[in-house]
């Protein structure tokens, strides 16, 4: 079952496309914090996540949404039964809004900040995945492969270093936010699914 994942990675890759050949697309949809703020354009918390900086951007984002969505979707099902879809999409669009917020209040006054990507979601479906088998192999870079809850820590690790180096308009300070949605979120639903996590990390060779 991954007919949301596909939906979703379908909406962003096309509104990505037309941003990478109409700029205005981009200046309209991209976040930015003073006009959020300031000019009460708060759609730009969401439509942010349907843009990308370039393909590399994109490339990974749906990659990695498309792989560890599908893979969501199987134990939102499993858990949560009719009720998965809407759980789901409002784990991915919660998670869009959510993780702009520490960004939205830091850069409030800074005119020229911009940020695009849907990292912030990506980021929450990714630590979904872990949540649920968090001893379940992930390949960094394709190749290494290591267990989910070391592959996350190293991702949040990098993006915090990204986001102090400022490098790009990737809005790296939603990866972490995104995470704790993504971590959260079956908690929220379920609590009780926390002590399966935590027997989870003492039992490597079992998953939720």
């Amino acid at each position: 079952m991954a007919s949301i994942t596909l939906m979703l990675v379908i909406i962003i890759s096309l509104t990505s496309f037309l941003a990478f050949s109409n700029k205005d697309v981009m200046k309209q949809f991209q976040f930015n914090a003073f006009l959020v703020y300031h000019k009460k354009q708060y759609s730009r918390m969401l439509t942010h996540a349907l843009v990308h900086a370039n393909w590399e951007h994109l490339l990974v984002n749906m990659i990695v949404l498309w792989s560890f969505g599908a893979v969501v979707e199987h134990y939102f099902q499993l858990f949560f039964g009719g009720y998965s879809t809407y759980y789901y999409l409002a784990m991915f669009v919660g998670s869009v809004v959510f993780s702009s917020l520490w960004s939205l209040i830091k850069q409030r006054n800074n005119v020229y900040y911009n940020a695009v990507g849907a990292s912030g979601a990506v980021s929450a479906v990714l630590f979904a995945a872990i949540f649920f088998n968090p001893w379940e192999p992930i390949y960094f870079f394709g190749v290494l492969p290591m267990p989910g809850i070391i592959f996350g820590l190293l991702y949040l690790y990098y993006s915090f270093y990204m986001s102090r180096k400022k490098m790009d308009n990737i809005g790296h300070d939603a990866h972490f936010l995104g995470a704790v949605i993504g971590f959260c979120t079956p908690m929220i639903i379920r609590p009780s699914l926390f002590m399966d996590f935590v027997n989870m990390l003492f039992s490597p060779s079992g998953h939720l």
